[in-house]
């Protein structure tokens, strides 16, 4: 399955309760950190949900 490397690279502070706990989900939870995940339709809804604080490169 196709992969992505998701880092986080605006800061979570003053956003929704939502939003802070999708960073969670994505398994970010400071600036400049990274994840890699596998996408599936979830993580594909989380990834749009909070676009405007990340960064997303295909693998």
């Amino acid at each position: 399955m196709k992969k992505v490397r998701i880092t986080q690279i605006k800061s979570v502070i003053d956003r929704p309760k939502d939003q802070k706990a999708t960073m969670v989900a994505l398994g970010l939870r400071k600036i400049n950190q990274s994840s890699e995940q596998v996408v599936t339709p979830q993580v594909a809804g989380m990834i749009n949900k909070v676009k405007h604080l990340l960064k997303v490169e295909e693998l």
